[in-house]
């Protein structure tokens, strides 16, 4: 009669099988590793180009809201510099006079008319280390000195430059600045604005993005 014999694993079948499936185990964490890291790239990218469409869109459409008005008290504000209502473009900055406010509260005691303000500054956030962001300055009392008051914050953060352009449309060029506290240019606005932010890309490129918005009201609100 014929026996057989059992023959089991040797010790170097088992560790050859252990080192595959320990290779096998790795090549799966790392294959998942490296989904999560595009994932989060993906994602960062994603949130920086849509703050990005936003801060373009909220400029734009407070810009294109912009206007000047004749009516102001006269005996308060003597001096036409200090009119409550002006538009004062320059190449990296611009402070205007817009009926595009939103009020935050349904109580508060504000209107759609607000001074807003775009610039460019160093941020003041802790571990910045010089970095330069895009700001937004509000103050929804149109009655005061257009170059203060209100409140400041960030629009986009990790701004290399910002450009505006002022459409002339007389001359048919643009301007690099644009102050309705001039006299020729009291009682008119430019007709379109070109906005360009340099920023970033997520190669670490500086890269232009730029759009444009039509100023609707470009003459000055007469007064009655």
């Amino acid at each position: 009669m014929k026996r057989f014999v059992r023959r089991g694993f040797t010790l170097i079948e088992i560790m050859i099988a252990v080192s595959i499936t320990a290779l096998m185990g790795a090549m799966v964490g790392m294959a998942f590793q490296t989904g999560f890291h595009a994932k989060e790239v993906v994602e960062e990218e994603a949130d920086h180009y849509r703050m990005l469409r936003a801060a373009m869109n909220r400029m734009a459409r407070e810009i294109g809201s912009a206007y000047v008005s004749d009516r102001y008290d006269a005996q308060r504000y003597r001096d036409q510099n200090d009119r409550p209502t002006n538009f004062i473009g320059e190449e990296d900055q611009l402070t205007i006079t817009t009926f595009a406010h939103q009020r935050l509260y349904t109580d508060a005691k504000e209107s759609d008319q607000a001074i807003v303000e775009y610039s460019v500054q160093t941020s003041s956030e802790r571990g910045a280390n010089g970095r330069m962001d895009l700001m937004r300055r509000v103050n929804p009392n149109v009655e005061g000195r257009m170059d203060r008051g209100g409140t400041t914050d960030v629009l986009f953060e990790g701004v290399k430059k910002l450009e505006f352009a002022y459409w002339d449309s007389e001359r048919k060029e643009w301007e690099e600045e644009w102050d309705t506290r001039r006299t020729e240019l009291k009682s008119k606005l430019p007709t379109r604005v070109r906005i360009t932010l340099i920023a970033l890309d997520e190669n670490g490129k500086e890269t232009r993005y730029t759009t444009q918005t039509r100023v609707m009201l470009n003459t000055e609100l007469p007064r009655y």
